[in-house]
């Protein structure tokens, strides 16, 4: 009986610890939002989250890696342990037998992604320029934007369906670029454009470029 207990006292504190990181890491996506990731102090996420400052530091260390934890979390929309690739849309994509509607699959998702995670981005991005601490935080996103495009790529490609000659490095290049956050920020956030259009000018631009003109 006193094992059992002590097995629940773990998980009912482990519950709790996974509820004050989410409380912690949705506070400061709000002040890194509204106030920018240099204005938006440790303390000031402690407040809004109703913990310690010294339990964030404790939990992060840093306020770099705080922003990381929030791009993490904006992007799978959770803070459950479930990769990106194990998603039931990533596993739509996988189950897709056409390579055209593959892509379209994804950009439905990414547009979805983008929407939540874009504004963190943006303030990762910009913030790296006053702030050396976020330099390697901005590359890590990078770099691993870079390998799940990498991933996709190697996918569509065993397909057989890309058009001849292309290579897996200009596959992942085309797709890296293209969902990058700066063309969302460019159509959606300054100009205006509905999500919608975005999305559909995305599919046909990738389409177009992996596999050719439809015929």
């Amino acid at each position: 009986m006193a094992e059992v207990k002590r097995q629940y006292d773990a998980t009912g504190r482990r519950e709790r610890a996974r509820h004050r990181r989410r409380d912690v890491v949705i506070a400061a996506r709000d002040l890194f939002e509204t106030d920018g990731f240099q204005a938006t102090t440790i303390s000031a996420v402690a407040k809004r989250a109703g913990v310690s400052a010294e339990s964030i530091y404790k939990g992060f260390g840093t306020k770099a890696v705080l922003a990381k934890a929030v791009f993490d979390f904006v992007i799978a929309g959770d803070d459950e342990p479930v990769p990106m690739a194990e998603r039931p849309e990533s596993q739509a994509v996988q189950a897709e037998p056409d390579v055209r509607r593959k892509i379209s699959l994804y950009v439905d998702g990414l547009l979805v992604r983008q929407q939540r995670s874009a504004r963190v981005q943006i303030v990762i991005r910009d913030g790296r320029l006053s702030d050396e601490t976020l330099r390697e935080t901005w590359q890590t996103l990078m770099d691993e934007r870079l390998t799940g495009m990498t991933m996709l790529g190697r996918h569509l490609l065993e397909t057989g369906d890309l058009r001849d000659g292309i290579t897996l490095e200009e596959v992942a290049d085309v797709l890296w670029t293209y969902i990058s956050v700066e063309l969302y920020e460019l159509l959606v956030l300054v100009r205006g454009w509905s999500p919608e259009r975005y999305a559909g000018l995305l599919k046909s631009a990738v389409i177009d470029a992996l596999c050719g003109p439809s015929v």
